[in-house]
C-alpha cells in the first residue's frame, strides 16, 4: 500500500497542502509545532477515520476555519484509490472512496492499513488497559469492517446507558429502557470479543519472536487477553458468548444500579504483558517497557502484512529521537520493504536512508 500524494485544506496548521510522496522513505523534518505530527495524523485518519489525538472530528479543524479536507491517493490491491474526508462544525463528517459516499468508516477496512507509531506508544506497556484497547482497536478496525461497526455501536450504547445508570434515581422511568441497551451492549459486545481474542492469538504469534530477535534472545515476552470473567475461552463464537455476557450483566445489575456506572462488558479488556513470566507493567524496565512496546507495532505490521499480502503504511512521528542508537538500527532494519514516513527535528540524523524523499515542514507548509 502506497500513498502517492496528498491534499489538505483547513487541516490543522494546515491553511493548503499538495504533496507527492515517495514509494519507499519520507523524512519530515523541522522545528517543533510546525505539522509535522498533523501531517501523519491525516494520512492515519484516512485509513480508519479515526485520529490518535483527537476525540473529536472538530479538533483538527483549524481554529479559523469551519471545515476542513483531506484527500488522498492510495495505490492498494492492485488499483488506485481517491479516499476523501470533509470534516465541518456542526455537520456529520462525509467520508469518500474514488466519489462514492461511505456509509461509514467501516468501508475504508483494507484501501489504506497505516500502523502509527508515536512516543506516547513507548508507554503503552505502563499505561492503564484503556491504552492497550484503543492499540487493539486501532488494529482490528483496519481489518475487520464490522469489528469498526461494533465498535461504534458499543460506544453509543455505553454512553446512554451510563446516562441511565448516573440519573436513574431522579428518572426512575428510565429504567425502563436498561433492559434493551444490556442487550444489544452484549451483542455488540460479543462481536468485540471474539475479534480482540482471534487478533491477540495472532500478536501471541508474531510478537515474542520479534521481541527475542530485539533483546538478543535473553527475553521472552508473551501476551494474555482478559476480558469478562465467566467467559472461559474467548475465542468462542460470538453466538456462544452472549448468554455469558447476559449472565455476567444480570449478576452485576445490582451494583450497577448502586455505583451509577456499567461494570460488565469488554470495555473493561486488558492485554497483559509479561516478561519472562513477570508483569512487564510492574516489573519491566523502562528498557524492557520500550522494547515490548516496539515489538507490539512491529507485530501489527507484520499481520496486515499477512492478512493483506501488503506492507501497511508505517508512520514513525519522532520516535526514533527517543530511542538508543541500539532500537533504532533495530527498527530501520526491520522496516525494509513498503512506504515508511518518518518525522524528526533534524535531516542529518537519518541522512544515511537510502530510497527516500525528504520535505522540511514549516508553520504548515512544506518548503
Amino acid at each position: 500500500m502506497i500513498v502517492r500524494s496528498l491534499e489538505l485544506e483547513g487541516f490543522r496548521n494546515y491553511d493548503r497542502l499538495a504533496a507527492e510522496f515517495h514509494p519507499q522513505v519520507n523524512l519530515i523534518y523541522g522545528d517543533n509545532a510546525q505539522g509535522k505530527t498533523n501531517l501523519l495524523e491525516a494520512i492515519a485518519y484516512l485509513s480508519s477515520a479515526r485520529s490518535h489525538r483527537a476525540r473529536y472530528d472538530r479538533e483538527m479543524i483549524g481554529m479559523d476555519r469551519t471545515a476542513a479536507h483531506i484527500r488522498g491517493t492510495i495505490e492498494s490491491r492492485g488499483r488506485t484509490f481517491v479516499v476523501e474526508a470533509q470534516l465541518a462544525r456542526g455537520r456529520t463528517r462525509k467520508l469518500f472512496s474514488n466519489g462514492v459516499r461511505l456509509k461509514n468508516a467501516g468501508e475504508l477496512a483494507g484501501v489504506l492499513n497505516t500502523v502509527l507509531f508515536c512516543p506516547e506508544d513507548l508507554y503503552l506497556i505502563r499505561e492503564g488497559a484503556a491504552a492497550r484497547r484503543r492499540f487493539l482497536d486501532s488494529a482490528i478496525c483496519q481489518l475487520r469492517p464490522r469489528y469498526a461497526q461494533a465498535l461504534a455501536e458499543y460506544g453509543r450504547l455505553y454512553e446512554h446507558k451510563t446516562r441511565i445508570l448516573r440519573d436513574w434515581n431522579e428518572h426512575p422511568s428510565l429504567l425502563s429502557a436498561l433492559d434493551d441497551f444490556d442487550l444489544r451492549m452484549a451483542q455488540m459486545g460479543a462481536l468485540l470479543i471474539h475479534y480482540r481474542a482471534h487478533f491477540v492469538k495472532r500478536l501471541q504469534e508474531a510478537a515474542p519472536p520479534i521481541h527475542r530477535d530485539f533483546s538478543g534472545g535473553g527475553e521472552e515476552l508473551s501476551l494474555t487477553y482478559t476480558t469478562v470473567s465467566n467467559i472461559p475461552d474467548p475465542l468462542a463464537s460470538p453466538k456462544e458468548l452472549l448468554p455469558l455476557l447476559l449472565d455476567h450483566q444480570a449478576r452485576h445489575k445490582q451494583a450497577e444500579l448502586d455505583s451509577r456506572q456499567c461494570l460488565s462488558g469488554p470495555h473493561k479488556d486488558d492485554l497483559l504483558v509479561d516478561i519472562n513470566g513477570l508483569s512487564a507493567k510492574t516489573y519491566g524496565s523502562q528498557g524492557q517497557t520500550r522494547t515490548a512496546a516496539l515489538s507490539l507495532k512491529l507485530a501489527q505490521r507484520e499481520i496486515f502484512q499477512a492478512e493483506t499480502e501488503e506492507w501497511p503504511v508505517l508512520l514513525l512521528d519522532d520516535v526514533l529521537s527517543e530511542l538508543d542508537s541500539r532500537r533504532q538500527a533495530f527498527i530501520l532494519n526491520r522496516i525494509r520493504g513498503g512506504q515508511v514516513f518518518i518525522t524528526c527535528c533534524e535531516e542529518e540524523k537519518l541522512e544515511g536512508l537510502e530510497g527516500g524523499k525528504a520535505f522540511h515542514v514549516q508553520g504548515g507548509s512544506l518548503i
